[in-house]
């Protein structure tokens, strides 16, 4: 894994985001699944039901991809970095609507960036030898 900057990263965090999945059912209030609000994380990212299952499963992907191998691991990197960074978009948008159905704040837009940053720089400049197709 030490060798594949893609593994490292989707193991790391895959981990990260579980953790905040879980971390969020401590804090979402028991609110509504998609309420437009919900408790903060460390008081500054905002979550509900919705919100924590979404990091989960994020972070199942990201994970699961990074133990299976490089080129799983920067297919998994790039498609959620796109997620994110159309998540990121739509949420400049839909902070204080009522089709806010995953409780994103300003804080959750700057991490959403962030990762999608993250994710797409490594998935689309490390391991490039992954994409190539041999040929005969």
């Amino acid at each position: 894994m030490s060798k594949s900057p893609n593994r490292l990263l989707g193991v790391v965090f895959g981990v990260f985001y579980l953790l905040v999945g879980v971390l969020g059912f401590f804090v979402s209030n028991g609110g509504s699944f998609f309420a437009t609000s919900g408790g903060k994380i460390v008081d500054l990212f905002q979550v509900n039901t919705f919100h924590n299952v979404v990091h989960l499963a994020i972070g199942a992907v990201l994970l699961i991809a990074g133990l299976i191998g490089a080129r799983a691991a920067r297919g998994a990197n790039i498609t959620v970095g796109a997620l994110f960074l159309l998540v990121g978009i739509a949420g400049l948008f839909l902070v204080n609507t009522s089709a806010n159905i995953l409780a994103i704040n300003a804080a959750d837009n700057v991490l959403h960036f962030g990762s999608a940053v993250v994710l797409l720089a490594v998935g689309l400049g490390a391991d490039k030898q992954l994409s190539r197709v041999a040929t005969a």
